[in-house]
């Protein structure tokens, strides 16, 4: 029995067909026309959205609005759950750095943080030595979507820069602030990737500016008090399927140039000694191999995979000529075991790594070499290294968390070994770890691998096949999704459901293999690793086909675009947000903001006749067929420049005109906000606890 009841008749977008044939192969598109040809100025300026794609939109918003009406005393409710785990007051524990510990803090009822300063050894209790350096619900006022891009300060601590979206299309507009005075002064940098880091001498810095397709291509030296259009060109790159950014090191010798895509790195470094020279090579670029640098002092500690090291090591060149001819393996390769990241300091080199899915941070003595290792013993968790914000120190944080254990800050002494909370997580509402079970079990794929899937649910859950359940999964990138706290979910738990996070094929869960095995030609593994999942939740009887949930976002959404055309029948509703759900038209169009970057993760089309019949075989859109879909909710952003609106809207349309159930086929589009949704942290609250609703009514649990 369905759970919608008494719905409007749905909005039915017109068939406009457009063919293209690419390899001799030819597919019609009847949605094609939801794409705007204004796309580009559209991100920067809504209001110019072709009116006839806005009417559909909004009739598609009103439909949803009027298919979740009967849920919206239960969106207040969940909404009101969250906020009250939140703790609206909240501080940071402050970073340490020369004169000065730096902090963020929020007031009861903001929306934004607000970065702060107290001297170094301050209390941070003790308000009246708290400099405001930034109020971001300040800088909020009269915008509909504000997002700021944080606060970074000059070395001499006079001056910081600071970024903010207003469109929800990532296109960040820098300032600069007196921090001495909370002023801002005359600068405004347009259209950059959103943060910029400072010259030694705090007069300058370096930015990247986005292109008209939205993608990283330069690096300007920017000269405080002069305007944008004077700004020296430090390097251009010329390969669209490049991302750009740009950093400095802890001792402020270098500024770093970091180019990469999916899956090729290479750095260019500028000598801080003399900002007008152009910036030398590291490593040329080589397809395959990545390389990410810290330094060292005298030398640099350098991540790579070269040399077929496929989940990593560490090499270290000198500082005065780090050219790959240089390098010396300090820390070996071990199959397995995935070193994430590195961090160096005086005393110390540290890393993140990951075996069996579980983290932990490995600490190196610099002088002696010796090793220990900072874990934890949980049967699921997560750890977060923070490092330090000097060089000279034998202090480093890191956070700690799991599924039922609230966050913990800790700083850590690399010598005595020893740990200090600075932090524990506060949940207002009130949270009794001994109520929930975290439990990580393995689901059989269907070639034998064995899937994480990491489980959280209250002890006095029945594990009889009658629970709901929300399984969650990503799968691509090499992301992995952490088994972390999240107060969130604990309002399913409480309605009795089992959160799931599957960490399947694509991410990096269980190695670089486990990455490599779910992209590219291997990309259904992915899918198929979900639904064993599902598969394995139901015969185990946590949960049942009738009542899972499948949630996933951006090329999570594309997972749960795959597994609803692969396996209807094995999920009572799907939640795709953002979902990234039209991949081959969309690899198929270089002037998209990401598509060349992307082709290492999913193929090129263009050129490669099997790289588009690998992505035609799955590409959701592309594969919608006449079948009985259950209860479906998309999410789209208008301005979202990774997903871009259109996805979603084509998606939904061919949906509800091929579906064969009378399952609703749902679309929201926020028609003020771009990837990432709203960006207040109680208007995050809002959109999570609507997504929850619809969970919660599709289970039967309203």
């Amino acid at each position: 029995m369905s759970v919608f009841k008494n719905l409007p008749t749905p909005p039915a977008a017109a068939k406009k067909p457009v063919s293209d044939t690419r390899h001799g192969i030819t597919r019609t598109d009847d949605y094609a026309w939801l794409r705007a040809g204004n796309w580009q100025a559209m991100f920067k300026d809504p209001s110019i959205l072709d009116p006839e794609i806005r009417r559909y939109l909004e009739a598609e918003n009103a439909y949803m609005n009027a298919a979740m009406e009967d849920t919206k005393p239960l969106q207040k409710t969940l909404f009101a759950e969250m906020r009250g785990r939140i703790k609206e007051d909240d501080s940071s524990v402050p970073m340490k750095d020369g004169a000065h510990a730096y902090g963020t803090f929020f007031v009861t009822g903001g929306e934004q943080p607000r970065y702060f300063r107290i001297p170094r050894d301050g209390d941070v209790k003790d308000e009246t030595i708290r400099t405001v350096l930034l109020d971001g619900d300040k800088e909020a006022i009269g915008k509909s979507y504000f997002r700021l891009a944080g606060l970074d300060h000059s070395t001499d601590h006079s001056r910081g820069i600071w970024g903010y979206d207003d469109k929800g299309s990532e296109f960040f507009t820098l300032k600069v602030r007196n921090l001495s005075t909370g002023e801002d002064m005359a600068d405004v940098i347009e259209n950059t990737g959103g943060g910029g880091v400072f010259a030694p001498d705090g007069r300058s810095f370096f930015y990247s500016a986005l292109d008209e397709n939205h993608r990283p291509s330069k690096v300007f030296h920017h000269i405080v008090g002069t305007p944008q259009s004077e700004d020296r060109l430090v390097y251009e790159e010329q390969d669209a399927g490049f991302f750009m950014s740009v950093g400095g090191s802890l001792l402020d010798d270098f500024i770093y140039i970091d180019i990469h895509d999916h899956e090729t790195s290479e750095y260019r470094l500028l000598s801080t000694k003399d900002l007008t020279a152009q910036p030398k090579l590291v490593a040329k670029r080589e397809t395959g191999i990545e390389y990410t640098l810290t330094e060292g002092g005298d030398v640099f500690y350098i991540l790579t995979n070269d040399g077929g090291a496929k989940d990593f090591k560490i090499m270290e060149a000198p500082v005065d000529n780090p050219g790959k001819e240089n390098w010396r393996e300090v820390v070996s390769h071990k199959t397995g075991t995935l070193i994430i990241n590195h961090m160096a300091y005086a005393r110390h080199l540290l890393w993140l790594e990951r075996k069996d899915g579980l983290p932990q941070i490995i600490v190196r003595d610099r002088k002696t070499g010796e090793e220990h290792a900072i874990a934890f013993a949980e049967e699921a968790y997560s750890l977060g290294l923070q490092g330090a914000a000097e060089y000279d120190t034998d202090v480093i944080r890191f956070s700690y968390s799991s599924m039922t254990t609230p966050s913990q800050l800790y700083d850590y002494n690399m010598v005595t070994r020893e740990r200090t909370l600075l932090k524990t997580q506060e949940v207002p509402s009130g949270h009794n770890p001994d109520d929930y079970v975290t439990r990580r079990v393995f689901a059989p794929a269907w070639d034998g691998e064995k899937v994480p899937v990491t489980l959280l649910y209250r002890k006095d859950t029945p594990l009889d096949g009658s629970a709901p359940c929300l399984l969650y999964g990503y799968g691509a990138y090499g992301i992995s999704i952490p088994a972390g706290f999240n107060t969130n979910c604990l309002s399913l738990a409480d309605r009795g459901f089992v959160y799931a996070i599957a960490h399947i094929r694509g991410g990096k869960d269980k190695g670089f293999a486990w990455y490599e095995n779910g992209k590219m030609a291997f990309k259904t593994n992915t899918f198929k690793d979900f639904i064993a999942a599902a598969d394995y939740l139901n015969q185990q009887k946590f949960t049942s086909y009738a009542k899972i949930v499948a949630e996933g976002g951006s090329a999570g959404g594309m997972l749960m675009g795959a597994i609803a055309n692969m396996a209807p029948e094995k999920f009572a509703g799907i939640i795709a947000a953002v979902p990234f759900v039209d991949v081959l038209n969309t690899m198929l169009d270089d002037t998209l903001p990401l598509t060349p970057p992307e082709w290492p993760e999913w193929g090129n089309p263009i050129e490669s006749k099997e790289h588009y019949e690998q992505i035609a075989s799955y590409s959701p859109y592309d594969n919608i067929g006449e079948k009985a879909y259950p209860p479906i909710l998309a999410l789209g952003g208008l301005t979202d420049p990774r997903v871009t609106y259109w996805e979603p809207a084509k998606w939904v349309a061919r949906l509800r005109d091929k579906t064969t159930s009378a399952a609703p086929v749902l679309l929201k589009t926020n028609m003020d906000a771009g990837h990432g949704g709203a960006a207040g942290r109680f208007q995050r609250l809002e959109e999570i606890a609507f997504e929850y609703a619809f969970a919660i009514k599709v289970a039967g649990k309203v």
